[in-house]
């Protein structure tokens, strides 16, 4: 089912962990990846080195990135591709649907692409006839299942085997409870095979754009985005303007970040790259801004252009493999979503930034160096500034702040939460108190440290 979008992200967590058993598994296959992670990370020689010129290229592309752009879209137009401009999700979309409705073409298929599921551009064609299939297996797993993706790499990784086998023997007929990942495996691709033969038109997203060169790649695991774009006559890339990169020669840096921290694999499978149309052929390649611009505009947030989208963050992060990639109600999920969005609706995405423990994790294994965690602080702080957190939090962070600024009140309070937690204990175990939803409240300490510091801290000549 689709994400309820008017719950909090908090509310949407709860729903996910009430199946403890389902919560721990997706907790521990992600950190699985992690640890994949590690170890090819471990095995390449100077990985570090690779981050920080990645990260490197990364700030030369979005401080030039005006420039960059200008250079890619000659290129393009000089190699034969059609190049469109688009705004906003309404823009692009119109413009996918009016490349479609030339060739009187009505059915499209798309490999993944986090970009269209951004903009709604499946719902947009589907409103207007043209029916669109997701070509990779976890987002059309997704699909027929009425869900957006849950993770930007694996966008089903918080469904089990045996609820895939249930929606393959509704939707594809193959034979109840069969569960088999290798059997499941065959059912879509023979399917997906009857897809592609049938589709004029494929559209697919970009993982890096050359702009020395006018070129763009596609990176997939399962070369469904080559079937597509070999097999259809009306070929179109939808780009996200930080994509960009300068020179072809920097695609090795990249190229062996990318699988590594995505999935914990020393290359993807299928890495390809597309220049110009084949003779009788069409190429379109739409740039899309959508808010990139504006956060381009903001200083401490303009760094998370750099994201290449390889998931790292999220499968490190300890809140998104505990709460699941649909509790974000953002298109892209985990720590890294929760910067980019506060950027396109800060109101609507205003607890986002506030599912972080802030441990640093995310931008420890980040290929690109992004400061992640202290983005999600610095988005908190303007979050609050701008007044869209809750009432409730608003009053207990200026009482917060109070106490902290008084050391009288501050010992007062620590006297009073501690005769509290030893005498009458229900004041704060009870659930009014979010803290003891899901954990037991400590026991009341006999002293503070203050008070055991004033008698023992002394000894002995010490201070």
């Amino acid at each position: 089912m689709r994400i309820d979008t008017t719950k909090e992200h908090s509310e949407l967590a709860e729903d996910f962990i009430k199946d403890d058993e389902k919560a721990s598994w997706h907790d521990g296959a992600l950190w699985w990846i992690r640890q994949k992670r590690d170890i090819q990370a471990n095995k390449t020689p100077q990985w570090e080195e690779l981050r920080q010129a990645a990260s490197d290229i990364k700030s030369n592309v979005i401080s030039n990135l005006q420039q960059y752009l200008i250079q890619f879209e000659e290129n393009l137009t000089k190699n034969g591709v059609k190049v469109y401009w688009a705004d906003s999700a309404e823009e692009h979309n119109e413009i996918v649907y009016s490349i479609l409705k030339a060739k009187e073409i009505d059915k499209m298929v798309k490999s993944k692409s986090m970009l269209t599921e951004e903009l709604n551009l499946n719902e947009y064609l589907q409103e207007r006839g043209i029916e669109v299939i997701n070509s990779d297996l976890g987002e059309y797993i997704q699909q027929i299942d009425n869900e957006p993706p849950s993770h930007v790499v694996l966008p089903c990784i918080h469904k089990r085997k045996e609820e895939i086998a249930e929606l393959f023997h509704t939707h594809l007929g193959t034979e109840k409870g069969m569960s088999d990942p290798t059997l499941l495996t065959r059912a879509a691709r023979k399917h997906l095979r009857n897809v592609f033969h049938s589709r004029r038109a494929n559209l697919t997203g970009v993982n890096f754009a050359v702009a020395e060169t006018g070129e763009y790649v596609v990176c997939t695991n399962e070369g469904n985005a080559d079937m597509g774009a070999h097999l259809a006559e009306v070929q179109i890339a939808s780009m996200g303007l930080e994509k960009i990169i300068p020179e072809k020669k920097h695609l090795g840096i990249f190229l062996r970040l990318l699988a590594r921290s995505a999935t914990g694999q020393p290359i993807t499978i299928y890495s390809s790259h597309h220049k110009k149309p084949r003779p009788g052929h069409e190429m379109h390649l739409i740039l899309v801004d959508c808010g990139r611009s504006r956060l381009l505009g903001l200083k401490d947030f303009r760094d998370s252009l750099k994201c290449i989208k390889c998931g790292a963050c999220m499968n490190t992060c300890p809140v998104y493999r505990k709460s699941g990639g649909l509790s974000y109600h953002n298109t892209i999920t985990g720590p890294i979503g929760a910067i980019l969005a506060p950027n396109l609706d800060m109101k609507r995405q205003a607890d986002l930034p506030f599912a972080s423990t802030l441990c640093g994790s995310c931008s420890n294994v980040c290929p690109v160096k992004i400061d992640i965690h202290v983005q999600l602080y610095k988005w908190r702080q303007e979050i609050v500034k701008s007044g869209y957190v809750s009432n409730s939090k608003s009053v207990s962070m200026k009482a917060m702040t109070l106490t902290l600024s008084s050391p009288a009140l501050y010992k007062a309070t620590g006297k009073t939460g501690r005769w509290l937690l030893k005498h009458a204990p229900f004041a704060v175990n009870n659930k009014f108190n979010p803290w003891y939803k899901q954990r037991e409240m400590p026991y009341g300490p006999k002293e503070s440290f203050g008070e055991w510091y004033e008698k023992n801290g002394k000894k002995d000549g010490k201070e």
